[in-house]
């Protein structure tokens, strides 16, 4: 999406205390200072202090919050559904909303030049009842008889809120408040505020799983917060049944078994002159492999946005995620191609994720629970479907290459700087690590999602600051001097780089690999589009480990090869009917003596689909053969006969 300007912005950060002061609120403003000895276990102590006064095991209190929010309190900002502080606690009324993302901008989410750019204008639907899910602040401030506010801002009264919410749901279930974890199954089902039993489930599955596992932070507000393993435990799953709840609806869905998924179909329906929505049938991965997974934040809460994917007249995803409680809802089969991407080739290799989420409110923060539901469901299309857990496989849609020179300025820059990469590779069983000493000649791009806070710009108004957070991104320069110029991406039009959210001219991105193109001090600089990009690398900081791999260069002789936004196969490769693509690079070279890490080596490929009528569909597969590059913030194409592919050694 481009996140907008004038999006509403989370409510302003207040500093509120009950148990330990201004210490459990410390904003995120950089690396957190370390606490005073007495106030140093502030968080903990007011988990303890709930567990004993709603009788309420720690562990389950700790598990629960930790699956919410990781125990952050985020300074009392709401996250993308309207929760606040560890516990999540949600008001619907501070819930976000803004146009969907598929509805701003310029980009075709088809992508695909043989018909006509579909531009849909649409607002994401008001929701009609509010969910239970989306108000259990007001309830939890009726059970504890804590205020709202101090709900919202104080992370002590929060944690009793949520303890309260807790014991309310297991006497309604009928049982004992119990000391032993293992009895709390029903309740923990409960607090996911799922209306079904399959996403309660796997709500409370996640839970027991961190209480298996344990689990030890630091919190973005400094507090260091512990909870044992408990490798032995085995809850009363029984208890689900009693809890009242309505049956999934998972259908035929493609889904692991550890997540909860249900079938909300997107229409493949005709309309008019052969207008027809909002995907196209296909036969993958018979017909063509499946190589990307690309992840979408929403720009609109979840109920209006399963409305519009039901729309013939919009576009389509493959998937939606559900921020609260990570419940997943498939739309488009993976035989089957969505409009999502806005490059028709990647759209026809690829399966789309959205998440509930906003780009451009950084303090709107994503749960642990969608992320979790979202990595089980990756690491599962992963294996299924052959498609390797990096950077260059999973891409963020503002990572997709404008498939001409024109589309290239309205690409959209989804999920943006807040989407925590590094933590997402973590739950994928990828972590990003140092895979080679500094001779390794690439980088991947790894800073601390917390204490990493370049300044952006354009969240609320245009220019202005945006709030200071945690980001996975990391700003170029074109000299090694934070104050020399930024690097400026010619595909933009002219247009000079700048900081807005929304600009990727002069950004790179956590799991993300480049070649080094020269080291001065606490700087490295990279190859990227085309030009010396310089970033801060500190050795007490790093923001990038050392790697090694495979790298292309122009062969021998050649002082540049053109870059594609796609790859072609060539004229001779169409059959009879289906009109040959205009092979059309981009505006960008890949210069003598510069080195862009190599992702696949693919034939040029087009899905010929533009009736309703699958008949005349074909899937072209030329001889001509491309490499995928990571060449800036977005992959790209080269042909493989313009490129020697060489190891990437420092010379």
């Amino acid at each position: 999406m481009r996140g907008s300007a004038t999006t509403p912005h989370r409510a302003t950060r207040r500093v509120f205390g009950t148990l330990a002061g201004t210490a459990l609120l410390l904003p995120l403003l950089g690396a957190a200072p370390e606490q005073p000895a007495d106030s140093a276990a502030g968080l903990q102590q007011a988990f303890a202090a709930a567990a004993a006064e709603y009788h309420v095991p720690q562990s389950v209190l700790l598990g629960v919050s930790y699956l919410q929010s990781r125990w952050d309190g985020h300074a009392g900002a709401p996250s993308v559904t309207g929760g606040y502080g560890p516990m999540h606690l949600t008001d619907a009324r501070s819930a976000l909303a803004s146009a969907p993302h598929h509805s701003e901008g310029t980009e075709d989410a088809r992508g695909d030049s043989a018909r006509a750019a579909l531009l849909p204008d649409r607002k994401v639907p008001q929701a009609g009842e509010i969910p239970a899910r989306l108000e259990t602040l007001p309830k939890a401030a009726e059970l504890s008889g804590l205020s709202a506010e101090d709900l919202r801002t104080d992370p002590a009264a929060n944690v009793a809120g949520g303890a309260a919410l807790l014991a309310a749901a297991q006497k309604e279930l009928g049982e004992p408040l119990s000391e032993d974890p293992a009895d709390w199954y029903g309740a923990v089902a409960r607090f996911s505020g799922a209306d079904d039993s399959g996403t309660a489930a796997a709500y409370a599955d996640d839970v027991y799983d961190v209480l298996r596992t344990g689990e030890a932070r630091t919190t973005d507000a400094g507090q260091r917060i512990a909870l044992a393993a408990r490798p032995d435990l085995v809850p009363d799953t029984a208890q689900l049944a009693r809890a009242g709840l309505r049956k999934p609806k998972a259908g035929a869905t493609e889904c692991p078994r550890t997540v909860s998924c249900e079938w909300i179909p997107a229409p493949y329906e005709q309309f008019g002159d052969n207008d027809y929505g909002n995907h196209d049938l296909g036969d993958r991965p018979a017909s063509q492999s499946i190589k990307y997974i690309v992840i979408h934040d929403t720009e609109g809460a979840w109920e209006g946005v399963l409305n519009l994917v039901q729309d013939p007249t919009y576009v389509s995803w493959n998937y939606s995620l559900r921020s609260t409680d990570g419940h997943i809802a498939q739309h488009v089969k993976a035989k089957d191609v969505a409009w999502h991407a806005g490059n028709w080739y990647i759209n026809a290799k690829s399966i789309g994720l959205e998440h509930e989420g906003f780009l451009a409110n950084p303090d709107a923060w994503y749960t642990e629970a969608m992320y979790r539901s979202s990595a089980r469901l990756v690491k599962y299309l992963s294996a299924k479907y052959g498609i390797p857990l990096d950077r260059q496989h999973i891409l963020g849609h503002d990572t997709v290459p404008g498939p001409t020179t024109a589309t290239i300025p309205g690409m959209h820059t989804d999920p943006g700087p807040y989407w925590d990469w590094r933590h997402y590779f973590e739950l994928l069983g990828r972590p990003i690590r140092a895979t080679a000493p500094q001779q390794g000649g690439l980088v991947t791009i790894r800073p601390d999602y917390a204490t990493n806070q370049p300044q952006y710009t354009g969240c609320v108004t245009s220019g202005r600051p945006c709030a200071a957070h945690g980001s996975s991104e990391v700003r170029l320069y074109s000299a090694p001097d934070e104050n020399s110029a930024l690097i400026t991406d010619i595909g933009r039009g002219g247009r000079p780089p700048t900081t807005d959210v929304n600009d990727l001219s002069s950004r790179v991105s956590t799991g993300q690999q480049y070649a080094v193109a020269g080291r001065d001090g606490d700087w490295t600089a990279i190859w990227y589009l085309g030009q010396k990009a310089w970033f801060r690398n500190p050795a007490g900081n790093r923001t990038a480990v050392n790697a090694a791999g495979l790298v292309i260069t122009p062969k021998k002789g050649l002082d540049s090869v053109p870059v594609y936004g796609r790859a072609y196969p060539e004229a001779s490769a169409y059959p009879a009917g289906v009109p040959a693509q205009a092979v059309s690079p981009l505006p960008y070279k890949v210069l003598k003596d510069q080195r862009y890490v190599v992702g696949d080596k693919v034939p040029g490929e087009y899905y010929y689909a533009v009736t309703f009528a699958t008949d005349t569909h074909k899937v072209v597969v030329g001889k001509d053969l491309y490499y995928e590059i990571q060449y800036g913030h977005r992959v790209a194409f080269v042909r493989a006969a313009d490129v020697d592919v060489k190891l990437s050694l420092t010379r």
